[in-house]
């Protein structure tokens, strides 16, 4: 079965896409150098709740871009918080 992907939801889901994607260059940085000195932890603690509560919304409303991005992007930012921890 097709989705039915209106432009709207395209464009939701190209934005979603890229705004996930920004975290996978720190992700393999800080587990590459295995340093998280240069990060926020509160940055990263902030941003991973309030991706969390993003995807309780999209959960809430139906809207699969909203859904799709933050539950890929709240991995990415909790694997950053994992390691920033792991590695201070």
């Amino acid at each position: 079965m097709l989705l039915n992907i209106d432009p709207v939801m395209l464009l939701g889901l190209v934005a979603g896409a890229f705004t996930t994607a920004a975290f996978v260059p720190q992700v393999i940085r800080t587990f590459r150098v295995k340093s998280a000195r240069d990060l926020s932890l509160a940055m990263i603690g902030l941003n991973s709740a309030g991706v969390f509560l993003w995807l309780v919304y999209g959960l809430y409303t139906g809207s699969l871009p909203i859904i799709v991005a933050n539950l890929v992007t709240f991995v990415l930012v909790s694997a950053v918080l994992v390691l920033a921890i792991k590695y201070r």
